[in-house]
């Protein structure tokens, strides 16, 4: 059963890894791979003279952390919430609508909000003026975009990733919380002291895994909602976008494979260095 598992990885995971090389090189169609000019580090220094590798890099890590971090906890309630409903079909239909957005097309999310907040016929500004109140212009204001795209990702989100944490819930002895109700643990109690312990494990095995993406940001979110608009780009470009724009229309394989293997390289430090930490304060709940 696991052999086309361990074939999967092994040709999309291992047999290709030599293609990193790209990274380091004037790549040529025609030459391929290992037959185009050797060009050293210099691939990487298209992020580096622009000036901008910073501010991308600090927009990546910082939403990025904000899903990943949020995201759980978000998750966690909402799995507790649902395991604590005792009517079947209640539950089932409520499970279905949280999952629902996370197939929802991000094409589709970006039309969503560009109806909602449009200047001259948006939801929210036809609201305002109806209230009698000015319009306000969301796609000029880029502090608030931070926290439109933390939402749409959390709803996005939260169905999917609630249902790992369902999962882990539903494997946990029910044995224990009889045995707490008789002991007389009010329902709040069950969650605090037995419930919330028990998935301590599963958020940091979800964490470990998420923070080795954590520079490869979604790039179909942030492209949707922000589009070309320049004027949010202090807040929301990220390394996706950012090499996105500048490298459409060039064609150019050498400098998208130097960023993925920017992002990869780090990815790999930040889950070494975070494994090791926890490995210090709770072995096992380590990767290795």
């Amino acid at each position: 059963m696991l052999s086309p598992v361990i074939l999967y990885f092994i040709v999309f995971h291992y047999l290709v890894m030599p293609g990193a090389y790209v990274a380091f090189v004037d790549f040529n169609i025609s030459k391929g791979i290992f037959g185009s000019e050797f060009l050293g580090l210099e691939n990487f220094e298209f992020l580096v003279k622009t000036g901008d590798l910073w501010n991308i890099t600090k927009n990546t890590l910082l939403y990025n952390f904000v899903f990943l971090a949020l995201g759980n906890v978000i998750q966690i309630v909402f799995a507790i919430m649902l395991a604590e409903i005792s009517g079947k079909w209640f539950k089932k239909i409520s499970q279905s609508v949280l999952l629902l957005p996370h197939f929802i097309s991000m094409v589709i999310v970006g039309v969503f909000a560009y109806n909602m907040f449009n200047f001259n016929s948006g939801f929210i500004n036809t609201m305002l003026v109806n209230m009698g109140m000015e319009r306000y212009e969301f796609y000029s204001d880029p502090g608030i975009w931070k926290y439109i795209i933390v939402a749409f990702k959390i709803w996005s989100a939260t169905g999917y990733g609630m249902i790992v944490y369902l999962a882990a819930i539903t494997g946990i002895n029910s044995d224990l919380y009889e045995a707490a109700y008789i002991d007389g643990a009010s329902r709040w109690q069950r969650i605090r002291y037995m419930t919330l312990p028990m998935l301590k494990p599963t958020f940091i095995l979800l964490l470990l895994f998420g923070l080795g993406g954590i520079l490869k940001g979604s790039f179909d979110l942030f492209y949707n909602l922000i589009g070309t608009n320049s004027v949010l780009y202090p807040q929301t470009d990220i390394i996706d976008t950012y090499v996105f724009r500048s490298l459409v229309g060039q064609f150019n394989f050498s400098m998208g494979a130097a960023v993925g293997f920017y992002q990869s390289v780090f990815g790999l430090l930040l889950v070494l260095t975070v494994n090791l930490i926890v490995r210090k304060i709770e072995p096992d709940s380590a990767l290795f």
